[in-house]
């Protein structure tokens, strides 16, 4: 009988720790089916970061290192540099990149490191109990904000992508979701694209993937996607917003 779907090598045999209904687990099946489809499981080095991904490199099938809480990227630079022909990423939450470490995403983009980076968007602090996060949306409860992120005290939700893709060096820029399967056929075309071109020295590549949090949302699963398409999507936009193969 023909295989038509198995596990992929690219992803270890222990189970993920992740709440039910986190779609991070989707996440980490795409970067895996991606290094494992382009050949590059045996060059690959993964960046944990500090956050609900903490543990990624008990997932991943390839080198992993873990950074200090936002320092991935410079982590990662260190590391692209020093081995420029493996296909370095990091793999951050909302919490990490843009808050302790946006300066760190910011620079490496400026400086145009030929490193992928995986940015996962849940609008929320997850692993620390559900603070506001740079992400959070205006109205959205947390436990830092129990009647909803004030605008005026706060200030708007980053677009990170939309910050990025300004960076001339920034040269692959994409936003996708994985709340239903063609969005997340997307997003595995994205993560392959970002990859691609960092293989090819292009400069520093970005994906971000807004993802659910049941738990601190106080949602259900399906629940917590509804919410994501009809509250998320609307603010932080799906699509391409830079990619250096298509200017002329």
């Amino acid at each position: 009988m023909a295989v038509v779907f198995q596990k992929t090598k690219g992803l270890t045999d222990k189970q993920f720790h992740y709440c039910p209904g986190c779609t991070h687990g989707i996440i980490h099946r795409l970067v895996a089916e991606v290094l494992e489809e382009l050949g590059l499981l045996d060059d690959a080095i993964g960046v944990a970061p500090v956050g609900c991904a903490v543990f990624c490199y008990d997932y991943f099938s390839c080198d992993m290192q873990e950074a200090a809480h936002g320092r991935a990227p410079a982590v990662a630079t260190g590391i692209k540099r020093v081995n420029p022909k493996s296909a370095v990423f990091t793999y951050q939450g909302d919490g990490d990149l843009a808050s302790i470490g946006a300066a760190e995403i910011v620079h490496a983009s400026m400086r145009g490191e030929k490193f992928t980076t995986i940015f996962v968007n849940n609008a929320i602090y997850g692993m620390t109990g559900g603070q506001m996060a740079p992400t959070t949306l205006v109205g959205q409860k947390a436990t830092t904000a129990p009647y909803g992120r004030n605008e005026d005290l706060a200030g708007m939700p980053l677009r990170v992508s939309e910050m990025l893709a300004t960076i001339p060096k920034a040269v692959f820029v994409e936003r996708v979701s994985v709340h239903d399967i063609p969005n997340i056929n997307k997003a595995k075309k994205a993560i392959k694209k970002a990859f691609e071109i960092q293989m090819k020295g292009l400069g520093f590549t970005f994906v971000e993937i807004l993802s659910t949090c049941p738990t601190n949302w106080g949602k259900t699963p399906l629940e917590s996607l509804k919410w994501l398409q009809e509250n998320m999507i609307p603010y932080f936009p799906l699509g391409n917003f830079r990619n250096v193969e298509e200017v002329k």
